[in-house]
């Protein structure tokens, strides 16, 4: 096997430390809020000019892995999501952390980060050929498709209500189609300059999540000064956190097939990834009614679908040359820089290069769960700090990762006000996370409509409507609409039985 003969050079001295450095980097670099794997695989791309064209992609591959998993520890931490791959971590995540639990939710993170990391690996080995076939199969109308299926989860992680859940949902995917039209290039609900530029996600994910935050912490901060913004910490076990987690099965394995599917399709991306998986989990829970306050099923679920998704996202990159998400858009960039192109002589020609990077790969996933774990044992500082010091921290990141996506002062404007509305919206039960999906899945859905329907001329109907992945996929929407309101009957039979037996 190729992968097996190359294995050895990605332990060779410069190629070992580069994917080290790479994976520490890349942690620090996913928990800092803005700095999405995109945008740390892009800013480290000058650095491999000089470098030898395996240890350059090694140096990229380790921080895009370490990115995905890092974004979730500020997301655990202080409520702030380090990249849109890790919103559904933050649904339960944070939730753990404010009981006391934050290095057990940091465990289960990086845990299920490994697991999911080198399910996606070894798919990208072993059946490389076939998911590229797949891949070619997604045009403009299967996107539509998976996005309404995105769609059709919005109800269920809005929280308790339903109803608000849909609200959230309807008003994300408004935000979503301020600015310009992205195939027509119209204007729309342009009532100020610093729409002009449309509503960014980042931005838009760092004040739906923090600013709300930030102003329960000032608020609380006036009456319990002293007091520590989470409660104690308790000294979890690793081993106890690996027993558990390898327990959950059903999580894992829901977590890391749908990370898997969703990252060979061309450009849906890892934040879709990680909330089908989540709400698909929650859908088979014995008690869904769990999710959202701490249960460690959503968390292990999130972490290793967006993780399972790095390597299938790299099979239609390295063999046809389509990107399967943004960040290996960037990562193709990498390889075209070192005269590599994608296609067969990558695996034959350029062998070596290619298979030593897929290998670095798997064990960039080994190294990200050691250093992870590492830093979990020192979250307990971060759950001592003061609330005031909390505060004025968070909000610091919050403009400064807003900022630094567009050099935009318009970004920070827009996330400031809509952190405002979000806090006023979170005190009568609103959610931020159907929020934040209807504003993703807006911007997907539209562009994809609007290019099926110009491809389509004069029979739209037959172009969306027609071929076996488009009825799959519309049959899971309907199934998926059909399970949300038998799911919702019965938690209301539930909570009258309830009443009965109290009253």
């Amino acid at each position: 096997m190729e992968f097996i003969h190359y294995f050895g050079d990605v332990f060779t001295p410069v190629n070992f430390l580069i994917l080290v450095l790479g994976t520490i980097g890349g942690l620090l670099l996913g928990a800092t809020p803005g700095l999405s794997p995109t945008m740390a695989v892009a800013l480290l791309i000058p650095f491999t000019f000089q470098m030898e064209p395996a240890s350059s992609l090694i140096m990229l591959g380790a921080v895009y892995t370490a990115t995905v998993a890092g974004g979730a520890v500020s997301g655990i931490l202080v409520n702030i999501p380090g990249a849109p791959a890790n919103i559904a971590t933050v649904m339960d995540g944070y939730p753990m952390a404010k009981q006391g639990r934050a290095t057990e939710a940091l465990h289960y993170c990086f845990i299920s980060s490994l697991i999911g990391g080198v399910f996606g690996v070894m798919l990208l080995i072993f059946f490389t050929p076939p998911l590229a076939e797949l891949a070619l199969r997604f045009g403009p109308a299967e996107l539509f498709w998976i996005s309404i299926f995105g769609v059709t989860i919005i109800a269920s992680i809005g929280g308790g209500s339903v109803i608000k859940g849909l609200i959230a949902g309807a008003v994300g995917l408004w935000l979503s189609t301020i600015g310009y039209n992205p195939v027509l290039g119209t204007e729309r609900f342009v009532f100020s300059e610093h729409l002009a530029g449309g509503i960014h996600v980042i931005a838009a994910l760092i004040g739906l999540f923090a600013i709300p935050e930030v102003l329960a912490l000032v608020g609380a901060s006036g009456t319990a000064r002293g007091k520590v913004t989470y409660a104690k910490w308790s000294n979890h076990s690793v081993w106890k956190s690996i027993g558990y987690n390898l327990r959950r099965i059903k999580a894992l394995v829901v977590g890391s097939v749908v990370g898997a599917v969703v990252g060979v399709i061309p450009g849906a991306g890892g934040q879709i990834a990680g909330l089908i998986a989540y709400d698909q989990t929650k859908k088979l829970s014995k008690d869904p009614a769990k999710f959202g306050k701490g249960e460690p099923d959503g968390v292990i679920t999130a972490e290793s679908a967006n993780n399972a998704m790095v390597g299938p996202s790299l099979v239609p990159l390295l063999t046809l040359g389509i990107p399967g998400s943004p960040t290996a858009a960037v990562l193709l960039g990498g390889l075209l820089i070192n005269g590599l192109f994608p296609g067969p002589d990558l695996f034959t020609v350029h062998g070596q290069v290619t298979w030593t990077f897929i290998d670095s790969l798997l064990v960039g996933q080994i190294l990200m769960m050691i250093f992870g774990l590492m830093i979990a044992r020192y979250s307990v500082f971060v759950t001592r700090i003061p609330k005031h010091m909390m505060a004025a921290a968070v909000i610091v990141l919050a403009i400064f990762g807003t900022y630094s996506v567009q050099n935009s002062v318009s970004d920070v404007i827009v996330m400031l006000v809509l952190g405002v509305g979000m806090y006023f919206a979170s005190r009568i039960g609103f959610s931020p996370a159907p929020l934040v999906l209807g504003l993703i899945l807006g911007q997907l859905t539209e562009t994809n409509f609007l290019q099926g329907r110009l491809i389509a001329g004069d029979d739209p109907w037959g172009y969306f409507f027609a071929g076996p992945i488009n009825k799959i996929v519309i049959a899971l929407c309907i199934l998926s609409i059909a399970y949300a309101i038998y799911g919702e009957r019965k938690q209301i039979r539930k909570r009258r039985q309830q009443q009965q037996v109290t009253a």
